[in-house]
């Protein structure tokens, strides 16, 4: 009886290990907690709008966006509520555009990643006098 529970332990133990591991895809870049890089398209309207991201000023439409989010495809709580897109229309000074994404953190709402994110201006405003 013995050499059956060292059997069914030493069984038990293997899909223990099998459960701990994951496919890691080599292809994709990992982050930091256990996140995993999306490349994210951002582009709107009008070419050339200045785009911030969490307060942080990182370039002009069209651009990609690395984006390290957890494996589901959620954003991952960086420590803060949200995860902030904003663009700001080259030229005249109009309104930016803010896209807000909920980062899951305690019991609160966990978007997705999208797979492209787009500001659309609406029409340019008239330069031309009335």
């Amino acid at each position: 009886m013995g050499m059956k529970i060292q059997y069914c332990f030493a069984v038990i133990a293997l899909i223990l290990a099998g459960c701990g591991t994951t496919n890691v895809d080599p292809n994709v870049e990992g982050g930091p907690d256990g996140t995993i890089a999306y490349q994210v398209p951002v582009d709107a309207s009008e070419p050339g709008a200045r785009i911030e991201v969490n307060g942080e000023s990182l370039g002009v439409t069209p651009m990609t966006l690395k984006i390290f989010g957890d494996r589901d495809g959620t954003f991952h709580n960086f420590g803060s509520y949200e995860f902030l897109v904003r663009a700001y229309p080259p030229g005249a000074a109009r309104p930016a555009q803010t896209k807000i994404f909920h980062t899951g953190v305690l019991m609160g709402s966990e978007d997705k990643i999208p797979r492209k994110i787009y500001f659309d201006f609406g029409p340019k405003p008239s330069t031309s006098p009335p």
